[in-house]
Protein backbone atom coordinates (compact mmCIF):
# COMPACT_ATOMS: atom_id res chain seq x y z
CA UNK A 1 0.00 0.00 0.00
CA UNK A 2 1.12 3.56 -0.73
CA UNK A 3 -0.46 6.90 0.17
CA UNK A 4 -0.07 10.24 -1.58
CA UNK A 5 -1.16 13.43 0.13
CA UNK A 6 -2.03 16.08 -2.41
CA UNK A 7 0.11 19.20 -2.06
CA UNK A 8 -0.26 22.69 -3.54
CA UNK A 9 1.50 21.73 -6.78
CA UNK A 10 -0.68 18.63 -7.19
CA UNK A 11 -4.06 20.26 -6.54
CA UNK A 12 -6.42 21.29 -9.33
CA UNK A 13 -5.63 18.47 -11.73
CA UNK A 14 -7.72 15.44 -12.58
CA UNK A 15 -7.11 12.34 -10.51
CA UNK A 16 -6.05 10.24 -13.51
CA UNK A 17 -3.48 12.83 -14.58
CA UNK A 18 -1.95 12.97 -11.13
CA UNK A 19 -1.77 9.18 -10.90
CA UNK A 20 -0.15 8.91 -14.35
CA UNK A 21 2.59 11.34 -13.32
CA UNK A 22 3.06 10.14 -9.75
CA UNK A 23 3.19 6.44 -10.67
CA UNK A 24 4.09 6.31 -14.38
CA UNK A 25 4.39 2.52 -14.37
CA UNK A 26 0.60 2.17 -14.14
CA UNK A 27 -0.31 4.87 -16.67
CA UNK A 28 -2.90 3.88 -19.27
CA UNK A 29 -5.13 0.82 -19.21
CA UNK A 30 -3.63 -0.68 -16.06
CA UNK A 31 -4.48 2.45 -14.07
CA UNK A 32 -8.12 2.41 -15.19
CA UNK A 33 -8.33 -1.27 -14.30
CA UNK A 34 -7.06 -0.55 -10.77
CA UNK A 35 -9.57 2.30 -10.45
CA UNK A 36 -12.45 0.05 -11.50
CA UNK A 37 -11.33 -2.60 -9.02
CA UNK A 38 -11.14 0.07 -6.26
CA UNK A 39 -7.47 -0.65 -5.70
CA UNK A 40 -6.99 3.10 -5.91
CA UNK A 41 -9.13 5.19 -3.54
CA UNK A 42 -9.53 8.89 -2.90
CA UNK A 43 -10.08 9.85 0.74
CA UNK A 44 -11.08 6.25 1.46
CA UNK A 45 -13.75 6.13 -1.24
CA UNK A 46 -14.01 5.14 -4.89
CA UNK A 47 -11.77 7.39 -7.01
CA UNK A 48 -13.36 8.78 -10.15
CA UNK A 49 -10.92 9.61 -12.96
CA UNK A 50 -12.33 13.10 -13.60
CA UNK A 51 -12.34 14.24 -9.96
CA UNK A 52 -10.38 17.47 -9.47
CA UNK A 53 -7.95 17.04 -6.61
CA UNK A 54 -7.77 19.45 -3.69
CA UNK A 55 -4.85 20.15 -1.39
CA UNK A 56 -4.95 17.72 1.52
CA UNK A 57 -6.74 14.93 -0.38
CA UNK A 58 -5.28 11.47 0.15
CA UNK A 59 -4.94 8.91 -2.63
CA UNK A 60 -4.37 5.37 -1.38
CA UNK A 61 -3.11 2.66 -3.72
CA UNK A 62 -3.47 -1.01 -2.80
CA UNK A 63 -1.11 -2.31 -5.47
CA UNK A 64 2.21 -4.13 -5.63
CA UNK A 65 5.36 -2.32 -4.51
CA UNK A 66 6.98 -3.05 -7.89
CA UNK A 67 4.97 -0.20 -9.42
CA UNK A 68 6.51 2.33 -7.04
CA UNK A 69 10.12 1.71 -7.97
CA UNK A 70 11.51 5.18 -8.59
CA UNK A 71 12.87 5.66 -12.09
CA UNK A 72 16.26 7.34 -12.31
CA UNK A 73 16.08 11.13 -12.05
CA UNK A 74 16.66 13.13 -15.18
CA UNK A 75 20.40 13.39 -15.65
CA UNK A 76 21.42 17.04 -15.62
CA UNK A 77 25.15 16.35 -15.33
CA UNK A 78 26.99 18.59 -17.74
CA UNK A 79 23.99 20.85 -18.27
CA UNK A 80 24.69 24.53 -17.72
CA UNK A 81 22.68 26.45 -15.13
CA UNK A 82 23.44 29.68 -16.95
CA UNK A 83 20.07 31.24 -17.76
CA UNK A 84 19.58 34.78 -19.02
CA UNK A 85 16.78 35.94 -16.72
CA UNK A 86 14.64 38.88 -17.81
CA UNK A 87 12.27 38.65 -14.83
CA UNK A 88 11.75 36.23 -11.96
CA UNK A 89 9.61 35.88 -8.86
CA UNK A 90 8.29 32.96 -6.80
CA UNK A 91 5.79 32.00 -9.53
CA UNK A 92 7.21 32.89 -12.92
CA UNK A 93 10.55 33.09 -14.71
CA UNK A 94 11.01 34.90 -18.03
CA UNK A 95 14.15 33.69 -19.78
CA UNK A 96 15.89 34.86 -22.93
CA UNK A 97 16.47 31.92 -25.25
CA UNK A 98 19.45 32.35 -27.57
CA UNK A 99 19.31 31.27 -31.18
CA UNK A 100 20.48 27.67 -31.63
CA UNK A 101 19.11 26.33 -28.35
CA UNK A 102 16.05 24.05 -28.39
CA UNK A 103 13.36 24.59 -25.75
CA UNK A 104 12.62 20.88 -25.14
CA UNK A 105 14.31 17.60 -25.94
CA UNK A 106 13.85 16.98 -29.67
CA UNK A 107 13.85 13.98 -31.99
CA UNK A 108 17.64 13.90 -31.73
CA UNK A 109 17.38 13.55 -27.92
CA UNK A 110 19.26 16.80 -27.38
CA UNK A 111 19.99 17.05 -23.65
CA UNK A 112 21.06 20.68 -23.56
CA UNK A 113 17.67 22.40 -23.73
CA UNK A 114 16.26 25.58 -22.28
CA UNK A 115 14.00 23.70 -19.84
CA UNK A 116 16.96 21.56 -18.71
CA UNK A 117 19.01 24.69 -18.02
CA UNK A 118 16.15 26.34 -16.13
CA UNK A 119 15.55 23.18 -14.09
CA UNK A 120 19.25 23.03 -13.17
CA UNK A 121 19.19 26.74 -12.31
CA UNK A 122 16.19 26.32 -9.99
CA UNK A 123 17.68 23.23 -8.32
CA UNK A 124 20.93 25.09 -7.62
CA UNK A 125 18.93 28.02 -6.18
CA UNK A 126 17.09 25.60 -3.89
CA UNK A 127 13.72 26.50 -5.41
CA UNK A 128 13.00 23.11 -6.96
CA UNK A 129 13.57 19.67 -5.47
CA UNK A 130 12.61 16.85 -7.87
CA UNK A 131 12.57 14.32 -5.03
CA UNK A 132 10.11 16.44 -3.09
CA UNK A 133 7.54 16.69 -5.88
CA UNK A 134 4.98 14.01 -6.72
CA UNK A 135 3.75 15.27 -10.09
CA UNK A 136 5.08 18.76 -10.87
CA UNK A 137 8.17 19.98 -12.67
CA UNK A 138 8.96 23.51 -13.93
CA UNK A 139 7.34 23.91 -17.33
CA UNK A 140 7.62 26.24 -20.32
CA UNK A 141 4.37 27.92 -21.39
CA UNK A 142 5.42 29.04 -24.87
CA UNK A 143 7.83 27.72 -27.44
CA UNK A 144 10.25 29.19 -29.96
CA UNK A 145 11.93 27.48 -32.90
CA UNK A 146 15.54 26.41 -32.36
CA UNK A 147 16.87 29.33 -34.40
CA UNK A 148 14.50 31.99 -33.07
CA UNK A 149 15.69 33.97 -30.06
CA UNK A 150 13.68 35.78 -27.44
CA UNK A 151 11.46 35.59 -24.36
CA UNK A 152 10.17 32.24 -23.08
CA UNK A 153 7.88 31.93 -20.04
CA UNK A 154 8.47 29.27 -17.39
CA UNK A 155 5.96 28.44 -14.64
CA UNK A 156 7.60 27.60 -11.31
CA UNK A 157 4.51 26.05 -9.71
CA UNK A 158 1.27 24.37 -10.76
CA UNK A 159 -1.00 27.35 -10.06
CA UNK A 160 0.98 29.69 -12.28
CA UNK A 161 1.22 26.99 -14.96
CA UNK A 162 -2.58 26.67 -15.11
CA UNK A 163 -3.06 30.45 -15.16
CA UNK A 164 -0.47 31.06 -17.87
CA UNK A 165 -1.66 28.18 -20.04
CA UNK A 166 -5.22 29.51 -19.82
CA UNK A 167 -4.06 33.02 -20.76
CA UNK A 168 -2.21 31.67 -23.80
CA UNK A 169 -5.13 29.45 -24.81
CA UNK A 170 -7.49 32.43 -24.60
CA UNK A 171 -5.10 34.75 -26.48
CA UNK A 172 -4.57 37.03 -23.47
CA UNK A 173 -0.81 37.35 -23.98
CA UNK A 174 0.41 39.98 -26.44
CA UNK A 175 3.40 38.57 -28.33
CA UNK A 176 5.50 40.86 -30.49
CA UNK A 177 8.57 40.05 -32.56
CA UNK A 178 11.33 41.89 -34.41
CA UNK A 179 12.60 40.50 -37.69
CA UNK A 180 14.87 41.54 -40.53
CA UNK A 181 13.26 40.79 -43.88
CA UNK A 182 14.46 40.87 -47.46
CA UNK A 183 12.73 43.68 -49.33
CA UNK A 184 10.00 45.93 -47.96
CA UNK A 185 6.29 45.15 -47.62
CA UNK A 186 4.14 47.02 -50.11
CA UNK A 187 2.17 48.61 -47.28
CA UNK A 188 4.03 50.04 -44.26
CA UNK A 189 1.64 48.18 -41.95
CA UNK A 190 -1.07 45.62 -42.38
CA UNK A 191 -2.59 42.28 -41.52
CA UNK A 192 -1.83 38.93 -43.14
CA UNK A 193 -4.63 36.40 -42.83
CA UNK A 194 -4.45 32.99 -44.49
CA UNK A 195 -4.84 29.30 -43.74
CA UNK A 196 -1.70 27.39 -42.85
CA UNK A 197 -1.25 23.65 -43.27
CA UNK A 198 1.67 21.75 -41.79
CA UNK A 199 3.00 18.68 -43.58
CA UNK A 200 4.52 16.65 -40.75
CA UNK A 201 6.64 14.42 -42.98
CA UNK A 202 8.42 17.50 -44.34
CA UNK A 203 8.25 19.66 -41.19
CA UNK A 204 7.12 22.38 -43.57
CA UNK A 205 4.12 24.73 -43.46
CA UNK A 206 2.21 25.78 -46.58
CA UNK A 207 -0.13 28.71 -47.17
CA UNK A 208 -3.64 27.80 -48.30
CA UNK A 209 -5.88 30.59 -49.58
CA UNK A 210 -8.91 28.39 -48.96
CA UNK A 211 -9.65 26.23 -45.94
CA UNK A 212 -8.64 22.58 -46.14
CA UNK A 213 -9.37 19.80 -43.62
CA UNK A 214 -5.78 20.03 -42.30
CA UNK A 215 -5.38 23.82 -42.34
CA UNK A 216 -5.78 26.37 -39.56
CA UNK A 217 -6.50 30.10 -39.65
CA UNK A 218 -3.40 32.24 -39.11
CA UNK A 219 -3.42 36.01 -38.50
CA UNK A 220 -0.30 38.19 -38.33
CA UNK A 221 -0.09 41.99 -37.94
CA UNK A 222 3.07 43.79 -39.04
CA UNK A 223 4.61 47.28 -39.03
CA UNK A 224 7.74 48.41 -40.88
CA UNK A 225 10.10 50.23 -38.48
CA UNK A 226 12.94 51.17 -40.84
CA UNK A 227 14.73 50.09 -44.01
CA UNK A 228 18.42 49.78 -44.86
CA UNK A 229 19.23 48.96 -48.46
CA UNK A 230 17.46 45.79 -49.46
CA UNK A 231 16.46 44.94 -45.88
CA UNK A 232 13.62 46.09 -43.63
CA UNK A 233 13.22 45.90 -39.87
CA UNK A 234 9.67 44.79 -39.13
CA UNK A 235 7.70 44.47 -35.91
CA UNK A 236 5.24 41.58 -35.97
CA UNK A 237 2.40 40.84 -33.59
CA UNK A 238 0.84 37.38 -33.54
CA UNK A 239 -2.93 37.08 -33.30
CA UNK A 240 -2.68 33.29 -33.64
CA UNK A 241 0.21 30.98 -32.80
CA UNK A 242 0.74 28.53 -35.65
CA UNK A 243 3.95 26.63 -36.41
CA UNK A 244 6.41 28.79 -38.41
CA UNK A 245 3.67 31.41 -38.76
CA UNK A 246 5.82 34.54 -38.98
CA UNK A 247 8.37 32.91 -41.28
CA UNK A 248 5.70 31.62 -43.65
CA UNK A 249 3.62 34.79 -43.66
CA UNK A 250 6.53 37.12 -44.36
CA UNK A 251 7.65 34.87 -47.22
CA UNK A 252 4.06 34.82 -48.49
CA UNK A 253 4.03 38.62 -48.94
CA UNK A 254 7.38 38.49 -50.72
CA UNK A 255 9.57 39.58 -47.79
CA UNK A 256 11.16 36.44 -46.33
CA UNK A 257 13.11 36.66 -43.09
CA UNK A 258 16.83 37.04 -43.55
CA UNK A 259 18.67 33.83 -42.67
CA UNK A 260 15.64 31.58 -43.06
CA UNK A 261 16.90 28.53 -44.91
CA UNK A 262 13.49 26.91 -45.28
CA UNK A 263 11.24 29.75 -46.47
CA UNK A 264 13.77 32.44 -47.34
CA UNK A 265 16.22 33.39 -50.09
CA UNK A 266 19.47 31.48 -49.76
CA UNK A 267 21.32 33.78 -52.17
CA UNK A 268 20.69 36.75 -49.88
CA UNK A 269 21.34 34.65 -46.76
CA UNK A 270 24.77 33.72 -48.12
CA UNK A 271 25.56 37.33 -48.99
CA UNK A 272 24.89 38.40 -45.41
CA UNK A 273 26.43 35.20 -44.00
CA UNK A 274 23.28 34.45 -42.02
CA UNK A 275 22.74 30.80 -41.11
CA UNK A 276 19.78 31.40 -38.75
CA UNK A 277 16.69 33.52 -39.13
CA UNK A 278 16.88 37.12 -37.88
CA UNK A 279 13.81 36.76 -35.69
CA UNK A 280 13.36 37.66 -32.02
CA UNK A 281 10.39 37.37 -29.65
CA UNK A 282 11.22 40.68 -27.99
CA UNK A 283 8.05 41.74 -26.15
CA UNK A 284 5.45 39.95 -24.03
CA UNK A 285 2.40 41.68 -22.56
CA UNK A 286 0.15 40.06 -19.93
CA UNK A 287 -3.62 40.37 -19.74
CA UNK A 288 -4.24 37.79 -17.03
CA UNK A 289 -6.93 39.50 -14.97
CA UNK A 290 -6.41 41.51 -11.81
CA UNK A 291 -8.22 39.12 -9.48
CA UNK A 292 -6.38 35.83 -10.17
CA UNK A 293 -3.24 34.37 -8.59
CA UNK A 294 -1.11 36.26 -11.11
CA UNK A 295 -3.13 39.46 -10.87
CA UNK A 296 0.01 41.46 -10.14
CA UNK A 297 1.10 40.63 -13.72
CA UNK A 298 -2.00 42.12 -15.30
CA UNK A 299 -1.20 44.95 -17.69
CA UNK A 300 2.57 44.45 -17.49
CA UNK A 301 4.78 44.22 -20.56
CA UNK A 302 8.30 42.77 -20.54
CA UNK A 303 10.83 43.61 -23.24
CA UNK A 304 14.03 41.79 -24.11
CA UNK A 305 17.31 43.56 -24.85
CA UNK A 306 17.61 44.63 -28.48
CA UNK A 307 18.83 41.62 -30.50
CA UNK A 308 22.28 41.83 -32.02
CA UNK A 309 21.01 41.53 -35.60
CA UNK A 310 19.17 44.88 -35.27
CA UNK A 311 22.38 46.73 -34.45
CA UNK A 312 24.40 44.81 -37.02
CA UNK A 313 21.98 45.38 -39.90
CA UNK A 314 20.24 48.65 -39.07
CA UNK A 315 22.48 50.51 -36.62
CA UNK A 316 20.85 52.15 -33.60
CA UNK A 317 17.10 51.57 -33.52
CA UNK A 318 15.91 55.12 -32.81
Amino acid sequence: MREFTIGANDAGQRADRFISKAVPKIAGGRMYKFLREKKIKLNGKRCEISTRLSEGDVITMYISDEFFETPPASDLDGISADVSVIYEDENVLLAYKPSGLVVHEDDENTRDTLIARITKYLIEKGEYDPAGEQSFAPALCNRLDRNTEGIVVCAKNAVSLRELNAAIREHRLRKRYLCAVVGCPRKPSGRIETYLEKVESENTVYVRTKRTPASKTAVTDYRVIKTAGELSLVEVELQTGRTHQIRVHMAYIGCPILGDGKYGRNDVNRRYRRRTQALCAYSLGFNVGASGPLGYFDGKTFTAPEPAFVRELFGDND
